[in-house]
């Protein structure tokens, strides 16, 4: 009599912590640049920071000159039209992925820092500060964010953009944390940390030296998903009227051009224009993300390394 069973699919490899980081670093870039829609990803990414870092000298005019005729159409000397005070349609949209951009990789940075801390020490230590820490992630997951995101930037209307950045990371970092403790419960009961505890290394050094390096795909995904989250909530702020309408990103080019009645004069290219490039971030965001995901499943890097 012949018995079958269920193929048990092997747990990912583990990535010992003692490694060398740059070359774990490496490893993770060719995983993810190998992937076709990741590829495409990092370089529209890297477009919108060129971009950014460039404004100055790609931008035709100054964002803030308003000297110009108000209201035009498209031509050869503005492409996308000026605005309703004479300012230049196209230098605007350039100069504001300075702004929003940096919005996003900072706020997306560091709500991940604080996932990471949170997540990794809240899932290796068994304390009874744990339950008070489980307490406050879950009422921050519990809570609409954006409501809770209106009620900060309101409170601290004067802070410009440090403001958003700040409400931005206070609402962006539960979820991972939640995520990253979940695995971090899964790792610690394995042997290599085990074997670090009877080697007499301190909680901190196993948590970021021998539990985290395994997390790498995680992590990166948790950032690229808070970055998209960051520059979707600075656009939603902004044209809100929550952050500081002096300056120029494509958060305050969507307020203007709806206090301008663009859609009504025909002007649509004025708000068509920033939530393109709103939406064309988020993609690169995405496809980036097809990349990460073969970091962690090994079945997506072999389909990839047939094609």
């Amino acid at each position: 009599m012949t018995t079958t069973t269920d193929p048990v699919t092997p747990d990912p490899p583990v990535i010992e912590g003692r490694g060398n980081p740059l070359r774990v670093v490496a490893r993770a870039i060719g995983t993810i640049w190998s992937e076709p829609k990741a590829r495409f990803g990092v370089i529209l990414l890297t477009a919108f920071i060129l971009l950014a870092l460039f404004a100055p000298l790609i931008a035709p005019y100054d964002p803030h000159d308003g000297s110009f005729p108000h209201s035009q159409d498209g031509s050869a000397a503005h492409l996308l039209g000026t605005t309703g005070v004479g300012q230049d349609v196209l230098s605007q949209l350039i100069w504001g992925a300075r702004v929003s951009v940096s919005v996003a990789l900072i706020a997306g940075l560091l709500a991940t820092l604080v996932a990471i801390a949170v997540g990794l020490s809240w899932g290796y230590v068994r304390a009874f500060w744990g339950e008070a820490v489980g307490f406050i992630v879950n009422l921050f997951l519990v809570i609409p964010s954006l409501p809770l995101m209106i009620v900060i930037a309101a409170y601290l209307h004067s802070g410009g953009l440090a403001v958003i950045v700040l409400v931005v990371v206070v609402t962006g970092w539960a979820w991972g944390a939640r995520v990253l403790r979940s695995q971090t419960q899964t790792l610690r009961s394995r042997d290599f940390v085990t074997a670090a505890k009877f080697s007499g290394e301190s909680p901190s050094r196993i948590v970021f030296r021998e539990i985290m390096p395994n997390m790498t795909s995680l992590i990166v995904a948790s950032f690229f998903g808070a970055a998209t989250a960051a520059i979707l909530a600075e656009a939603g702020l902004e044209f809100l009227g929550l952050g500081d309408p002096n300056t120029v990103s494509w958060g305050t080019m969507l307020f203007w051009a709806q206090n301008s009645n663009v859609l009504l004069t025909g002007q649509w290219v004025q708000l068509f224009a920033p939530g393109f490039m709103i939406a064309l971030f988020a993609v690169s965001m995405t496809f980036i993300n097809f990349g990460v995901d073969g970091l962690s499943n090994p079945r997506l890097r072999e389909r990839t390394a047939k094609r």
